[in-house]
């Protein structure tokens, strides 16, 4: 697989021990409430693209959905396997994925897609295994976020966060914590022509920020939202 699924071989430990049981400060603090507000009342069965360690796959049982969570790293999905030993936890990437068209109520990508390369293969991928009538839900990082970064004045004073060669799509290496992985960055324009172009409706999308302002942690993201959080509908009327 590319360059061993773009470092996320070799940063499966390191992933593992930051993630812990609870998760990260931004998917604990921003982005989990955003995601299950959206899975609240759904029925069904899931898949979840890019489980890493399944986290999110046992936060959706909790809900009372039950389903798949796949992921291209061995390591994580032993590592999956391990907390929730009766789930169902498989080796698998978007791209290609090895399910029945129309096989699940609700899809998942919670920051998965700034991992794949063709991350418009993953799109149609998702859009064919879902069932017509389910969802397509999607947290990821927000394009002008991908675009940019956070620098100091000229000055030394206050950060500013400044934003280039936002059209222009491609892989930045990131490091943190011990991981070492590349993100894709694309405009916002890539991401939603491509889900428009399956047919898919849009129901929801919004910029979650975290909610406790006197958080040191959360000027990064509010002065510059993070994140995007998108639910797709695959209609009834794409039914041949």
């Amino acid at each position: 697989m590319t360059g061993e699924i773009n470092g996320w071989t070799d940063s499966a430990e390191a992933w593992i021990a930051s993630i812990g049981e609870t998760g990260d400060w931004t998917r604990k603090t921003v982005l989990d409430a955003a995601m299950l507000e959206r899975v609240n009342g759904q029925s069904g069965i899931f898949l979840d693209i890019g489980c890493g360690e399944g986290r999110f796959v046992r936060m959706l049982q909790d809900c009372g959905l039950h389903g798949v969570g796949i992921d291209p790293v061995e390591r994580l999905i032993e590592a999956a396997k391990q907390h929730d030993p009766k789930g169902d936890y498989r080796i698998g990437v978007g791209e290609q994925l090895a399910f029945e068209d129309d096989s699940f109520d609700l899809t998942v990508s919670y920051l998965s897609l700034i991992d794949i390369e063709d991350f418009r293969a993953a799109i149609r991928e998702m859009t064919r295994v879902t069932k017509f009538g389910g969802s397509i839900l999607v947290a990821n990082l927000a394009s002008h976020f991908t675009a940019g970064k956070w620098e100091r004045s000229a000055d030394g004073g206050g950060k500013r966060f400044e934003i280039d060669n936002y059209h222009e799509e491609g892989a930045s290496r990131e490091q943190w914590l011990g991981i070492d992985v590349l993100n894709w960055h694309r405009p916002l324009s890539a991401y939603f022509s491509e889900f428009l172009d399956n047919g898919l409706i849009l129901k929801h999308f919004s910029e979650p920020v975290p909610p406790d302002q006197s958080d040191p942690k959360s000027d990064r993201y509010t002065r510059v939202p993070g994140f995007v959080v998108m639910e797709w509908e695959k209609p009834q009327e794409m039914k041949a």
